[in-house]
C-alpha cells in the first residue's frame, strides 16, 4: 500500500518478477524462431510473428487461469498470484501484436476497412470446417482490452470492486472464444494435430484444476462446528496456527480468518475491501495481516487500514481454552478492537 498516487507501485520484488518475464518471453520468442527457420525454412517472416506471438500468449494464459486454483492448492505458488496482473498485461501486448498484425496483413489490402473485412470477407457462419475464426480472436482481444485498461487500480476505486471483479470474470469467456479460434483455425490451415493436442491438453489441465480447487473449498465451507457456551464454537488447537498465518473457518456461511500473531490469537472477516481477495490466505507483514492479492493491510486487533487509508473488515472474539482455539462467530462492527486471546506457553 501506498499513500501517495504512482502509475506502477513497481518495489524491487517486481521489477526482478517482470525482468524474468520479460527475459522468458524474448527467449521463448527467439527459440520459436530460430528452431521455424531450422525446420521449415519457407516459412515467411509475417507467418513467424504471428504464432510465435499468438503460442507464447495462449501459454500465458494458461498460466494466468492457473495460478487461482494453484494457490488454494499450495500457498507456495502465491508469489504469483500476488503479480497476476503483470502477466496478465504481457499476455495483452502479446496478442495485440498478434491481432493488429493479423488484422494488417489479411485485411489491409483491399478497398474495404479491415475491420469490415474482418466480418465480411468470409461468412459462412453456418461451417465448421470454414468457420470465420477470426472474428472469435477478435472479440477475445476486446475482452483482453477492457481488461488491461481496467487492470490499474484507478479503475477498480472507480468501477467498485463488485463491478471490476464481475468484468474481469469475462476472461473465462475470453479463454473460450480463444479455444474456438485456435481449434476453427487449426482446422482450416494446419494438418499437424500438435496444435490440438496442446489446447486440448491445456484446457484439461486448467478444468482439473479448477474442479480439484473447488471441491477443496466446497469440503472446507461444509465442516461442521458443534456450538458451545455463550456462541462459541470450538475451531482448532493453537498449534495448527503457524506464528504471522492463519486458518480460514467457514461457520454460518462467512468466511473468517484466525491469524496468530505475537503469541496471541485474533480473528477478522476473510474478504478484503480492495478486490475482495482472502485475507486469511495472507500472511503479516510490518505488524499489519497483508491480502495476498494486492497487498492491502489490516491491523489484526482491529481489522483496520493503518493510517491513513480508511478500509475496515469486521472483527471476532476469540478465546483459548487449554490449547483449544474458541470463536465466536458472530461479527462485531468494522473496526471494533479485540484483545485476542493468549496463546498459552509451551
Amino acid at each position: 500500500m501506498g499513500t501517495s498516487y504512482s502509475a506502477v507501485g513497481w518495489n524491487r520484488q517486481k521489477r526482478i518478477y517482470d525482468q524474468v518475464i520479460a527475459g522468458c518471453c524474448v527467449l521463448y520468442l527467439v527459440l520459436f524462431v530460430l528452431i521455424t527457420v531450422t525446420v521449415n525454412p519457407d516459412c515467411t517472416f509475417e507467418t513467424v510473428l504471428l504464432r510465435s506471438t499468438s503460442t507464447l500468449a495462449v501459454f500465458i494464459l494458461h498460466v494466468i487461469l492457473s495460478i487461482g486454483p494453484l494457490t488454494r492448492l499450495n500457498k507456495k505458488f502465491l508469489p504469483l498470484l500476488y503479480n497476476r496482473r503483470h502477466l496478465g498485461v504481457t499476455m495483452f501486448l502479446l496478442s495485440a501484436v498478434h491481432a493488429v498484425f493479423g488484422i494488417l496483413q489479411f485485411h489491409s489490402l483491399g478497398n474495404v476497412n479491415p475491420l469490415v473485412s474482418l466480418f465480411t470477407s468470409n461468412t459462412h457462419y453456418g461451417s465448421i470446417a470454414d468457420f470465420p475464426f477470426q472474428s472469435l480472436g477478435f472479440f477475445a482481444f476486446v475482452i483482453f482490452l477492457l481488461m488491461a485498461i481496467t487492470s490499474h487500480d484507478f479503475w477498480l476505486h472507480n468501477l467498485t470492486p463488485k463491478t471490476w471483479k464481475t468484468l474481469h470474470m469475462f476472461v473465462y469467456l475470453a479463454y473460450f472464444l480463444v479455444v474456438m479460434h485456435v481449434m476453427l483455425g487449426v482446422i482450416q490451415y494446419e494438418t499437424n494435430p500438435v496444435f490440438v493436442v496442446i489446447m486440448i491438453s491445456g484446457a484439461f489441465i486448467l478444468i482439473t484444476l479448477h474442479l480439484i480447487a473447488g471441491m477443496a473449498e466446497v469440503k472446507k465451507d461444509k465442516k461442521a462446528y458443534r456450538p458451545e457456551e455463550e456462541g462459541f464454537v470450538q475451531v482448532c488447537d493453537v498449534r495448527d496456527v503457524e506464528e504471522s498465518r492463519a486458518k480460514i473457518f467457514c461457520i454460518a456461511e462467512e468466511r473468517i480468518a484466525v491469524y496468530r500473531h505475537e503469541n496471541k490469537i485474533y480473528a477478522i472477516h476473510n474478504v478484503c475491501k480492495h478486490q475482495g481477495g482472502p485475507l486469511g490466505e495472507g500472511k503479516i507483514l510490518d505488524g499489519c495481516i497483508t491480502c495476498p492479492w494486492h497487498g492491502y493491510q489490516y491491523l489484526p486487533h482491529n481489522g483496520q487500514s493503518p493510517p491513513p487509508f480508511t478500509e475496515k473488515v469486521s472483527t471476532y472474539k476469540v478465546k483459548i481454552t487449554g490449547n483449544t482455539i474458541w470463536l465466536k462467530p458472530t461479527p462485531d462492527t468494522a473496526g471494533t478492537t479485540q484483545q485476542g486471546a493468549a496463546v498459552p506457553a509451551e
